[in-house]
């Protein structure tokens, strides 16, 4: 589009280059994060109606939630393979047409099995947003910014969070008035008879506002010099850190992947084999401590615990405001604590809050106050540490030549996770009770102390470059 044809004679080029362009562009592709906020919250407020229509059993009822997951496998997986092939920004665009789809087709789904087809669409949309997003903004960002300009991915996840538990509260709401005027029509059925439908349909907003914006901005400066279109990087470069610091980090990518083959293989192989180790713990572990289980079950929890759905669905605004105010925590301390403190007093607070709920459960001591505030303190611990630096480790630690397909298995990771947990804990549930699943939840989280310890490297303040020669010296 026009910003891929700057010219380096361009005022936008010389100097220290635009931060103000720099945060645009970031803001546009961390909205692909709203998108996946939005899809994977909504189901939390249909769960209840949904297995109540179509008479859902524990396994139906799993793989309701689950199905969007499984599609988040499959588009996290193909995502890698073509965001290398095609280049990042057309992937993106790619997401918002999958995300539309699966607005609109689940509005209108005509049977259980129409609905979990489009929700596995839907999931592909996310599996592609959450793959690409960070890795687009990693290729971008400058080293100084680039912790705090990803963790806008996890940002607008939250925000993406609130605004569809703002619009599921509001759409219930609107149930309870009935319908304007005479009965009948198309908005007694979706906004009154059947109002999961318009809480789904509420996704195509975003998805038509995420599409537009990401004509205005670039492709992936590092993508273009792996495609040898250096002029155009080079461009790009200099438009957001000034043209001498292009010239430099020009360098520094054509160097490292004069030195990379590029084959499937070298994931296997000396440094990327510690980072795809090391990308796939934090994956694994960040999904199996039930936040997506909280998210997605959340109102059922706490209906099942005393509380009036409406009043869960509120109680859920404020379970996501509080996500959504300490990631800006994240946005702060990123680039000044570093990786690793963050994540490890971000786990140490998760697992006690996990415990503590679990022994909630255990003494029957759930009221609905407490629950929530647990509910919230959990958030609080996961949204500056657990949530973004998953995304921020995994989109800086790969060689240039393979960084799509490696942050795909990376992503596909996070979504095995999260199928597993989600897709089983109805039946967990059932058997095992609530307390027995936030135990095991909290017990998840103990190796990852360890391991941020032991094994995990900090990487503030580094290039992609630096950090992808230290790996290799390993």
């Amino acid at each position: 589009m026009k910003n891929e044809t700057l010219k380096s004679s361009s005022p936008g080029n010389s100097g220290h280059g635009s931060m103000g362009y720099l945060t645009f562009v970031c803001v546009v592709a961390a909205l692909g994060g709203l998108l996946f906020g939005f899809d994977t919250v909504v189901i939390g407020g249909t769960v209840p109606a949904v297995k109540a229509q179509f008479a859902l059993d524990q396994w139906l009822e799993g793989l309701f939630v689950a199905s969007a997951l499984i599609g988040c496998m499959f588009g996290s997986g193909f995502a890698g393979v073509l965001s290398d092939a095609f280049g990042r920004k057309k992937v993106l665009i790619l997401s918002s047409v999958l995300f539309l789809a699966t607005g609109l087709g689940c509005s209108m789904a005509w049977d259980h099995w129409s609905l979990l087809a489009f929700r596995f669409i839907g999931g592909a949309g996310i599996g592609v947003a959450s793959m690409v997003c960070p890795l687009y903004i990693s290729e971008i960002s400058p080293a100084s910014v680039r912790g705090r300009m990803v963790t806008l991915f996890q940002f607008a996840i939250t925000i993406g969070i609130v605004v569809c538990l703002f619009s599921n509260a509001a759409i219930e709401h609107l149930s309870r008035q009935g319908t304007p005027g005479a009965p009948g029509g198309l908005y007694q059925w979706m906004f009154v008879d059947q109002v999961w439908r318009a809480m789904f349909l509420m996704a195509t907003l975003p998805a038509v506002f995420f599409a537009a914006l990401t004509l205005f901005i670039p492709e992936s400066p590092r993508w273009l010099a792996k495609a040898g279109l250096t002029d155009r990087a080079r461009d790009i470069l200099a438009r957001v850190g000034g043209m001498e610091a292009a010239e430099r980090s020009l360098a520094e990518i054509k160097d490292a992947i004069a030195e990379e083959t590029g084959r499937f293989s070298d994931l296997f192989r000396g440094g990327a084999r510690k980072a795809l180790f090391i990308a796939l713990f934090l994956s694994l572990v960040s999904e199996l401590s039930g936040v997506t289980v909280v998210l997605y079950y959340g109102p059922d929890i706490l209906k099942n615990a005393g509380v009036q759905l409406s009043d869960a669905l509120g109680g859920f605004v404020i379970i996501g405001l509080c996500n959504m105010a300490f990631t800006v925590i994240a946005l702060w301390l990123m680039d000044r604590a570093g990786r690793r403190q963050l994540l490890f007093w971000g786990t140490l607070g998760c697992a006690a809050v996990l415990a503590t709920i679990g022994g909630l459960f255990a003494s029957n001591q759930t009221g609905g106050g407490a629950l929530v505030a647990l509910i919230c303190l959990f958030f609080a611990f996961f949204a500056f540490s657990i949530g973004p630096i998953k995304w921020v480790m995994m989109s800086e630690i790969f060689p240039t030549k393979i960084r799509g397909r490696a942050i795909a298995i990376a992503t596909v990771a996070v979504w095995l996770g999260d199928t597993v947990t989600n897709y089983f804990f109805p039946w967990a549930r059932e058997h095992w009770g609530p307390a027995v699943c936030f135990f095991v939840f909290a017990a998840v989280l103990v190796p990852q102390l360890i391991f941020v310890l032991t094994v995990m490297p900090e990487t503030k303040g580094q290039t992609l470059e630096e950090i992808e020669e230290s790996f290799a010296r390993d």
